[in-house]
């Protein structure tokens, strides 16, 4: 999810099983009767309160998670979504934080190489740098209800 107006994204932090918070880009399941690009809008505006609308598809990620006892495989499709409407708000029960973040620093605050990989892709088909010293506002995400100043 890119704010293109202000060179952020909307990631989502969550807390790991020992206590870390870890940021990632927003992702779920999808539902039944939902295409890919549905399942992206509505899991942006779910778990970041952002109303996005598909740019592109930028790519998709295969992994194994651990949820009780079960190992569980997971496919996301992750696409490029531009920021039409909405505020930013972490009232997901499954989000702990959310946060805008300058597009040059995404690839020090996301926590797993492989959506790293991704937001360089998309900031490459963009057309926006990897982010250089004149827009970088610091290496700490910018969080809070979306409604606070800064």
């Amino acid at each position: 999810m890119v704010n293109g107006r202000e060179g952020r994204a909307a990631i989502i932090g969550r807390l790991d099983r020992k206590g870390r918070l870890l940021w990632s880009l927003p992702k779920g399941h999808i539902e039944a009767g939902e295409t890919p690009e549905q399942t992206a809008v509505r899991e942006v505006a779910e778990e970041t309160g952002i109303i996005g609308r598909v740019v592109t598809a930028i790519g998709t990620i295969d992994y194994w998670f651990v949820a009780g006892n079960r190992r569980i495989h997971k496919t996301v499709h992750h696409f490029l979504l531009d920021a039409v409407g909405g505020e930013l708000s972490d009232e997901d029960v499954e989000v702990t934080e959310v946060a805008w973040v300058p597009l040059g620093e995404l690839d020090e605050v996301l926590a797993y190489a492989d959506e790293r990989r991704l937001v360089r892709r998309a900031l490459s088909l963009r057309g926006d740098g990897a982010g250089g010293t004149s827009d970088r506002l610091g290496a700490r995400p910018v969080r809070g209800s979306g409604t606070e100043p800064g």
